[in-house]
């Protein structure tokens, strides 16, 4: 190399020092981004108010070195989600225990009965201590990293062909209904049940091929299905609910650092049962004030039809009771525990 040479590179490794210098340290880049699929309506407040929000706090918690990114469409039906999360298809995954038809999430059904709670803070703040505590949640969800767990608000019973006086007015209709505990419920009081997703129930609706649905008040807005009901009937505590999951896949949480765990840990459980429940109790609220200005007629269940959801329901818990001993749980005592904690009378 020559003299000239020489200096000239000299001169430019003197100068993309100087620059680096005075510019600072480059900013730090992710070094892992994790694609969450997502499979509510982009506007739904699960998703607004939970999922993205988190996704932020996961970034700001790990100082950007983990990203997650919530895909605009999911990569495959809402049933499917669990095992996508489990088989890699998905880095993270949210759903519900009931759209996984097997026993694999049997003490998940704590969160699913009727008589939980009034509002979806207290019952998800009380589900992830339960399940997760003394029912051991983790060990049913295999393959993967359990981050978070909610229920919704408690779940109304709405349809179009008449108001529920007695129990026997539930005879012969169609309802949709999200699988699990609430169907069997439903079956029991002499309903024709039907499973399909959140995002199918307007057609079936509108098209009269069901009578109804079974639902918390908020999704009578974000599913535009006040044109096509008429009455929506409230049960103390909830006519059932639903128990929600937060997974990541477990190989890519493997290969995060310590650090990187803890800090999501810090930001997911609890404190995501708080986030996921106050976003959903909002949301209620919102729905609820729009349902009043509709044609739809909101009502208390009577005493009778109460009676009779409680019969059912001590029927099944009793059964899921006995199911969970086999594994070695108390079902019966964390029940209690968990209305306990929800203020719950039963």
């Amino acid at each position: 190399m020559t003299a000239s040479r020489m200096s000239k590179t000299l001169a430019f490794t003197l100068f993309a020092a100087a620059a680096t210098l005075f510019a600072g340290p480059l900013p730090a880049k992710a070094e892992t981004t994790l694609a969450l699929s997502s499979w509510l309506p982009p506007k739904h407040p699960v998703v607004t108010g939970v999922m993205r929000p988190w996704a932020k706090q996961v970034e700001q918690a790990t100082e950007g070195r983990v990203k997650v990114r919530v895909l605009a469409k999911p990569l495959g039906p809402p049933p499917a989600h669990y095992d996508m999360a489990k088989d890699g298809v998905a880095d993270i995954t949210y759903g519900l225990h009931s759209f996984t038809k097997d026993d694999r999430f049997l003490r998940s059904r704590i969160g699913q009965f009727s008589f939980l709670g009034d509002n979806a803070t207290e019952a998800s703040a009380a589900y992830w201590q339960i399940y997760n505590g003394d029912l051991k949640a983790q060990e049913e969800h295999a393959g993967v990293k359990l981050l978070g767990l909610f229920v919704h608000g408690p779940g109304m019973f709405h349809n179009n062909q008449r108001k529920i006086a007695d129990p026997g007015d539930f005879d012969g209709l169609k309802i949709r209904t999200p699988g699990g505990y609430i169907a069997g419920l439903a079956g029991d009081l002499g309903i024709t049940t039907q499973f399909m997703g959140p995002g199918q129930v307007f057609e079936k609706l509108s098209r009269g091929v069901i009578d109804g649905v079974t639902f918390p008040i908020e999704a009578l807005k974000a599913f535009k299905l006040t044109d096509h009901l008429k009455y929506s009937m409230r049960v103390p505590g909830g006519i059932y609910n639903t128990s929600w999951f937060l997974v990541m896949n477990g190989a890519k949480w493997d290969a995060l650092s310590d650090a990187d765990k803890t800090a999501i840990e810090g930001v997911s459980g609890a404190a995501f049962a708080a986030l996921a429940g106050g976003v959903w109790d909002k949301a209620d609220a919102r729905g609820a004030d729009f349902v009043a200005t509709t044609g739809v007629e909101v009502y208390d269940a009577s005493p009778a039809v109460i009676d009779a959801i409680k019969a059912i329901a001590m029927k099944r818990e009793a059964a899921w009771a006995e199911s969970v001993a086999a594994q070695g749980f108390d079902g019966k005592a964390a029940l209690a525990a968990f209305r306990a904690m929800t203020g719950v009378a039963y």
